[in-house]
């Protein structure tokens, strides 16, 4: 049986010969997946203590030269993940499930898989997703018992998490305490930052070789804190040209570097081109949170920073742009590389 004449109209938008010439995703991202290298562990406990010192040196490092790291010992109560698990886990099963098998993903690849078609599955994601946030609290899911307190409270938890972090950030950049959340915020002592939530659930794939969970991008945003799978891995982060597996950890919080960080830093920090491979095994939960700018804020470089590595630069590495512009351009090059992007709002 070919594809359907609904299909053959989503051909141009979903999938592409496999050695189509100039697709840039192949010559920059398709490397072997190198084993032995993890990211670094970092007890965050040890802020506190005699070994504060060594504790930021390891988290500068992070930031500059993986843009990754994990955080154990975080302050978030055990308890509280493991029902943050199992009410993510129970809503997919209940109320997500039964869609996704009739979703776009799985028809289009039912339909290549019957077309004995070498082709892959290039624009599209093997992933469920929804977003929790304090302005769609009223679309939370409701059918699962204590989610929307779980949520809440976990939540709570992971943004004093985001901005200890930040904070750190600061100190090691030699910024003034509180100067990235300021920013984010747009200057104001108000709290404008957003701050979301994306449940995502990577359900086993019968042909993982025809696309990917979630397709290689940076992260448009500020901060990330992701809490994954324990057992059923997938995420993975290019570094020196080679792609690396983030091995799951116990209720650890992988932290990540957007876009804007790398602004603010004026490069110092990077945000890293990640990715989830689909698998046939497993059904992978990943919760990740982000405290982003508000819209309305406007991002540059911080002037201390920008002073000292663009004395004899003509023009700026980065730009100053409002954050809501950066995200139009962002929404449609997503999976593109980010200079272009950068470019793009800096000509608005």
């Amino acid at each position: 049986m070919g594809i359907s004449r609904k299909g053959r109209n989503l051909v141009g938008k979903f999938y592409k010969i496999p050695d189509a010439v100039g697709d840039w995703s192949r010559e920059t991202l398709a490397r072997e997946v190198v084993g032995g290298r993890n990211l670094e562990v970092i007890d965050f406990s040890k802020l506190d203590g005699k070994e504060r010192a060594k504790t930021l040196a390891q988290i500068a490092h992070c930031c500059e030269e993986w843009g990754f790291f994990q955080l154990v010992n975080h302050g978030i109560p055990e308890e509280l993940l493991e029902k943050v698990k199992k009410v993510a886990s129970e809503c997919y099963k209940l109320e997500r499930e039964e869609n996704f098998k009739n979703s776009m993903p799985v028809k289009l690849l039912n339909e290549l898989v019957e077309k004995k078609s070498e082709d892959k599955l290039e624009n599209l994601d093997w992933e469920d997703v929804f977003l929790l946030s304090d302005e769609n609290e009223n679309e939370w899911p409701t059918k699962i018992p204590g989610f929307n307190e779980t949520m809440k409270e976990y939540r709570d938890e992971l943004k004093k998490l985001a901005i200890k972090v930040m904070e750190v950030m600061d100190e090691n950049l030699g910024l003034p305490k509180g100067y990235i959340k300021k920013a984010f915020n747009g200057a104001e002592e108000e709290d404008n930052a957003v701050f979301g939530t994306k449940v995502s659930h990577y359900p086993p794939c019968p042909h993982p070789e025809k696309l990917t969970g979630l397709r290689a991008h940076t992260d448009a945003g500020g901060v990330i804190l992701l809490f994954q799978d324990d057992e059923v891995k997938g995420l993975q982060i290019l570094k020196d040209g080679e792609w690396i597996d983030v091995q799951p950890m116990k209720n650890s919080i992988v932290i990540n570097t957007g876009d804007q960080i790398e602004v603010l830093s004026n490069g110092r920090y990077k945000s890293v081109w990640h990715r989830v491979f689909a698998s046939t095994d497993g059904n992978r939960r990943s919760i990740a949170s982000f405290y982003n700018p508000s819209l309305k804020a406007t991002i540059e470089p911080a002037q201390e920073l920008a002073e000292k590595t663009d004395k004899l630069a003509v023009d700026p590495i980065y730009p100053k742009f409002v954050f809501g512009d950066y995200m139009s351009v962002y929404t449609v090059q997503k999976f593109l590389p980010k200079e272009p992007r950068f470019k793009a709002v800096n000509a608005k």
